[in-house]
This record gives structure tokens, sequence and C-alpha cells, in this order.
């Protein structure tokens, strides 16, 4: 049974990566959690309000979300009435960073689900406040959907590696079974200045293949330092459809998530984008 997480502000772009996460997972038996965390809403209201004020607004704000979830839910079920697919609504009186955190960890969700930015939809950021801030503080894979992207299921996946961090399996497993369930070719992607690999390198380039033998996988290397420009040109000329990466400690993804320069680098994002997570959750 796979445990899939999907926050929602009730905007197009959330909405566009529940289908894009169902249609990927429709082989899979979920429960899928479909998560609106409030509190926000609540607390940045106008205006100094005495206390019954406040827990009438509150009590108003949560009605909204169970209603909006409801109406929610039975609209998924008209696009997708998967008998492997059991709903889940949860309306929680949190900030959506903690909300998706604490669900993740009594539930042990495998997969949070996001577009890359919420009813701002401000394209000129990658991702939203929202989205970057789970990936950043929740310790989880995230798989982030452009609103842009309406290819469908994946064909090509694009996993850059410098093969220097430790795989966690299942991690891996899930990255493999949602390769597999479409038959779409992984390719492993390693840009070097240095033609041979580490001890370390080659034990973690082992452990990669031995928990994907039964996908079509190439292992890619290119020499050179342009790791944005190169990633990029590799995405456009193989006609890439998902990049996935994995986020740790002072790794490349984490310099860009954490100086919130993803913009200024220029790594495309117009593709889902499957983040792992090398870190341990809190």
């Amino acid at each position: 049974m796979r445990k899939i997480l999907i926050p929602t502000d009730f905007s197009q772009n959330a909405l566009n990566a529940i289908k894009y996460g169902l249609e990927l997972f429709k082989y899979d038996r979920c429960e899928i959690y479909v998560l609106h965390a409030y509190s926000d809403e609540v607390y940045n209201t106008k205006g100094l309000l005495v206390r019954a004020e406040f827990d009438a607004l509150k009590q108003q704000v949560f009605l909204n979300s169970e209603a909006n979830l409801k109406k929610l839910k039975k609209e998924i079920l008209t696009f997708s009435p998967n008998p492997k697919h059991e709903i889940i609504i949860r309306s929680e009186f949190e900030t959506l960073v903690d909300s998706v955190n604490d669900l993740a960890d009594k539930e042990n969700i495998d997969v949070i689900i996001m577009g890359t930015r919420g009813k701002t939809n401000d394209k000129k950021l990658s991702f939203g406040s929202n989205t970057l801030n789970v990936v950043k503080y929740v310790k989880c894979p995230v798989l982030a959907v452009p609103n842009s992207f309406k290819k469908g299921t994946p064909s090509k996946i694009l996993f850059p590696t410098d093969y220097l961090l430790p795989f966690k399996r299942r991690e891996i497993k899930l990255l493999s079974t949602m390769a597999a369930n479409f038959v779409a070719g992984i390719t492993f992607l390693h840009i070097s200045k240095f033609d041979q690999l580490s001890y370390r390198q080659l034990d973690n380039k082992a452990f990669l293949k031995s928990n994907i033998e039964n996908n079509k996988a190439d292992f890619v290397t290119i020499m050179g330092e342009g790791l944005t420009s190169t990633i990029n040109n590799y995405i456009k000329s193989n006609g890439i459809d998902m990049l996935v990466m994995v986020n740790a400690r002072h790794s490349y993804l984490e310099n860009i998530l954490y100086t919130s320069t993803i913009d200024k680098i220029g790594l495309s994002l117009e593709l889902p984008f499957l983040i792992l997570q090398n870190l341990q959750r809190y």
C-alpha cells in the first residue's frame, strides 16, 4: 500500500498536481491524503479580533475548508474513479509546513505531490513559497508539478547524480516502481571533471544498479563543470519529461534551495521534479 499526501489550496495549480499524481500512481493501491491547512487564512485576517470573533472566524474557515474538500473529493472521483485509490480528506488548523510534516510522519507517507506554485501563480518563480518550504523542511520525497506541464505520465526520466551520497532504498524503490509502471527509461547523469570514480562513488553506483535491475536504465558521464547548463541542455536535447534529484546537506540542490537562487541559477523546472530526501526527519 502506497501512501501519498497532496496538499491543496484549491487552486488550478493544485488540481493539476492532483490529476498528474493520480495518473502517475494509477496502477498502485494507494491511500491518498488530500490536505488543506488553513491557519494562515485565520491569522491573516485584517483587524484585531476579540476571542469570540476569532473563534467564530476559525470555525467558519474550518467549515469552508471541509466543504471545499468534500467538493474536491467528489470532483476527483469523477475524473479518477480508481478502485485502487482511497481518498482521505483532512482539514488542519496549522501552517502548511507543520501540517504536512506531522501527517508525513504520522502516516509514514511515501511521497508528497504539490504544484510548483499555488494560488499566487507568480510565473517569475520556479517554486512558490509553500512548495519551496515543504521541500526544504519536510524530510519526505516531494514531486513538484508545474501547471504548464500537460504531457502525462513519464517516458524519459533524468536523474543527475555525483554518486557521492548514499541512496535510500525506499526512495529508489519508489522511483523504480513508478518508472516500471510506464516502462520509462531512467538516465543517471554524472557530470564531472574527472574520468574515474572514487571507491565511495563506485559503491553507491553499485547499490543504485542493484535496486533498479527491473528498469530500463542508462548511466551517462559528461565531462565538465557547468552543472546547471549541462542538465538543462540534456533535458532539452533528449525529450526528458521528469527530473529527479537528491536533497542532502551540502548538496548542489540544497545550495539552490537554501540560498533562494533557484531562479537566478536557471535550473529548468517546466517538467515534474521529484526531489528525494537524503535527510533525517525531525
